[in-house]
């Protein structure tokens, strides 16, 4: 009987995440259909400056452009007739070319599959590197100290553009190894799939080195120990049992490297899907953006599925039958070394605000401009003849301030809809889909450009990280056994939510969001970039490395100093709460 109610049950939920995927994909796509009209501004306007960037239109121009693509149908009409046209192959024109549509984004979607494999590959050999040492002394059960994760915070704490334009210099250009742009054969996925997968598999990596030593402490692996099993088989069970929790975070990574890679492929020109996307929600070309947005629900909604079917495999007869031990995190000593990492960061930020700060960041000295660290200017100064340091030191506060809350928006949200299952099943999976640049472009088309526009942004795509580790987290906790314990003791729902399941829950949501942090900082720097959150001439650490990005070849002092700062913050972030731990009682 239980067996048939079990299949019942999962029926019901796979009926449910379905529903949820089609009603979230059908949100988002007539959200995105009404960008034209959110805005504000005139799409035949738009499309005219698209078409003939330099040319006033007029009047007459205006209306024509109307009449020829129907604007005065309204979105909903636009929305509809797209739909049709899908079932028969035809996704219709382009708004600002005349080609049809399909094509191009058939193109753009394998091109950015075959440069997603390249950077999987990367993410997950870099990720392999840095949890080598953990799987290496937990085999043999020589695990003294929690691991500081310096190394992976640091790799994660890359911007992704500024790696791509360091890689295309020094492979492409002074080396000549590899291609340094275009589009031309595997020769040409190198680079770019290096710049992607470095900081991906750092964020990969870094969790699930996190996640390693709870595993290897567990009864059995210690039993192992004593009998006598070989160091690589228990190595290998106790991957086993720390992935499931890691997986869920390969979904927003593997839609960042298909989506998310705007500015890598801006750089070394790839004709990526992302870039599609993006420069057709600019341009308003409504046809070519609800398709390139389609193309990316599809592969979030296969991607999330493949996840959830690889971590039920890993887990196996144990979750089914609601046996599956807590993976509680050992309560390992902090070492000193973590501690001296912290004070040091925290250090050298403290002396660089402060002496930032008695600067003014917005004096703009012409005759200064590109000049190298000296002791007039200790960070030397930008294109403008502004110092860096000054500019660094102002924009300290706003940058982490704002990090620092839309981290925490991000996480408080993911794990509110992680803990309901039955509304955030299939939204996650949908949501995860859209470019935190095209969730930019929606809201400040209602909002206008600011900093706080931007903050929204984020965390209407940021929070689904957080959600699908708590769902992932949480499914893990009701099976296992001392949850079931605590149920027949007659624990209520209030109870098992606030002594047992939150608990669990809050040590590795928070390591996360710690290790996500200078994400977090260098998206809002990409919105600001695009014009679409902090407006010039603000310092912000971010801004700052987007602005000063075409100086590096000539003056590397100027992207080098806020990328040194962010690195900095992001590592401070990870070792500063050394007390971060799980409470969950087996």
């Amino acid at each position: 009987m239980s067996t048939a109610q079990d299949t019942v049950r999962a029926r019901r939920t796979l009926w449910r995440a379905g529903a949820g995927r089609v009603t979230a994909g059908v949100a988002l796509l007539t959200v995105v259909a009404l960008l034209p009209w959110l805005s504000g501004t005139d799409p035949a306007r738009t499309v005219l400056r698209a078409r003939s960037a330099d040319q006033e239109p007029t009047l007459a121009e205006l209306a024509a452009v109307r009449a020829e693509l129907g604007l005065e149908q309204g979105p909903f009409a636009h929305l509809m007739d797209w739909l049709g046209g899908l079932p028969r192959g035809d996704a219709g024109t382009s708004w600002v070319s005349g080609e049809p549509i399909l094509p191009q984004v058939t193109a753009a979607f394998g091109v950015s599959v075959t440069l997603m494999t390249g950077a999987l590959l990367v993410t997950f050999l870099v990720a392999a590197a840095i949890c080598a040492r953990t799987v290496h002394r937990g085999a043999r059960q020589r695990l003294r100290r929690d691991s500081a994760g310096t190394g992976a915070a640091v790799l994660a704490a890359l911007p992704k553009f500024l790696l791509a334009s360091l890689l295309a210099l020094a492979g492409g250009v002074w080396l000549g190894w590899f291609p340094s742009g275009g589009w031309d054969g595997p020769a040409s996925m190198v680079l770019p799939a290096l710049a992607l997968g470095v900081p991906s598999g750092a964020m990969i990596g870094g969790l699930l080195d996190q996640a390693l030593p709870a595993a290897f402490h567990e009864p059995w692996a210690r039993t192992w120990k004593a009998i006598g099993f070989p160091p690589g088989h228990t190595a290998r069970h106790a991957l086993r049992r720390a992935l499931p929790g890691v997986l869920p975070q390969l979904l927003p990574t593997v839609v960042a490297l298909v989506g998310g890679a705007v500015a890598v492929e801006r750089i070394f020109n790839i004709p990526g899907l992302g870039r599609l996307a993006l420069d057709a929600a600019i341009a308003q070309d409504l046809p070519l953006l609800q398709t390139a947005t389609l193309a990316l629900v599809l592969l979030g909604t296969t991607a999330g599925l493949l996840v959830q079917a690889v971590r039920r495999a890993l887990l196996g007869r144990p979750l089914r039958d609601g046996a599956l031990p807590a993976l509680a995190r050992p309560g390992l000593p902090t070492g000193r070394a973590r501690r001296l990492v912290a004070a040091g960061c925290a250090f050298a930020l403290l002396a660089l605000v402060v002496a930032g700060l008695l600067r003014d960041p917005l004096y703009v000295d012409t005759a200064a401009r590109l000049l190298p660290p000296s002791p007039a200017h200790p960070l030397g100064t930008d294109s403008l003849g502004r110092d860096l340091l000054a500019r660094l030191g102002h924009g300290a506060l706003r940058t982490a301030g704002v990090a620092f809350a839309v981290t925490a928006v991000s996480a408080l949200t993911g794990l509110l809809l992680g803990l309901l299952p039955r509304v955030s099943v299939g939204l996650t999976d949908v949501v995860a889909t859209m470019p935190a640049v095209l969730a930019g472009l929606l809201v400040t088309a209602a909002t206008g450009p600011s900093v706080w526009g931007a903050a929204c942004a984020v965390c209407v795509v940021g929070w689904t990280p957080y959600a699908a580790q708590t769902a992932a987290l949480l499914e893990q906790e009701r099976a296992s056994g001392h949850i079931a314990a605590a149920v027949s003791l007659g624990a209520g729902r209030l109870h098992l939510l606030r002594r047992h399941l939150l608990p669990a829950l809050a040590g590795p949501l928070v390591r996360n969001a710690l290790l996500r942090l200078p994400t977090t900082v260098l998206v809002l720097a990409s919105l600001g970039f695009l014009g679409l959150g902090e407006q010039p001439p603000t310092p912000e650490w971010g801004r700052l490395l987007s602005e000063n990005q075409p100086y590096a070849e000539l003056a590397p002092w100027v992207v080098l100093a806020p990328a040194g700062a962010l690195i900095l913050l992001s590592v401070l972030a990870v070792t500063a709460p050394a007390g971060v731990r799980d409470r969950t009682r087996p």
